[in-house]
C-alpha cells in the first residue's frame, strides 16, 4: 500500500549478474519518514528502468521525492516535487550500506554473486518485503 502525499527518497545501487562486465542497477524508493521501501526496478541505468519507480511515486501524488544529482531525473520528476539537496538522501545511503552488508550478493569485493536476474529479484523481494 502506497500512502499518498508523502516525501519520497529515490536512489540507485550497481550490482553484477553472472560477472563484473554484466553490470545492472537496482533502482528504489523509501518513504522519508517512515523507511519503508515503495517500489524497486532492476535494470540497466536507463530511463526506461528509473522510469517505473518514478511513475510509482508520481502516481502517490508526491509531496516531494528526493534525489542524488543524477542528471536523468530532471526529465523524469516534475520540478515542484523534486528536491536535490545535500542531506536529502541520508536514509536512502544508509540503507545502500544495510543492503551491501546484509546481502553479500551486492557487495562489491565478494565470492559471492547473483547468477540470474530472478534470483536477485527473488532476493530483494524477500529482503525488502519478507
Amino acid at each position: 500500500m502506497i500512502v499518498k502525499g508523502k516525501t519520497y527518497e529515490l536512489d540507485e545501487l550497481c550490482s553484477c549478474i553472472g560477472d563484473k562486465d554484466n553490470r545492472i542497477w537496482i533502482v528504489y524508493s523509501i518513504g522519508k519518514y517512515t523507511k519503508d521501501v515503495i517500489d524497486f526496478n532492476i535494470g540497466k541505468r536507463t530511463n526506461k528502468t528509473l522510469r517505473q519507480v518514478v511513475n510509482t511515486l508520481l502516481l502517490s501524488d508526491a509531496k516531494k521525492i528526493f534525489t542524488d544529482g543524477l542528471r536523468n531525473y530532471k526529465f523524469l520528476i516534475p520540478k515542484n516535487q523534486h528536491k536535490t539537496t545535500q542531506y536529502g538522501t541520508n536514509h536512502i545511503e544508509r540503507m545502500n550500506v544495510n543492503l551491501r552488508t546484509h546481502l553479500k550478493r551486492l557487495s562489491r569485493k565478494t565470492i559471492c554473486y547473483s547468477k540470474s536476474l530472478v534470483m536477485l529479484n527473488a532476493c530483494l523481494i524477500l529482503y525488502f518485503w519478507g
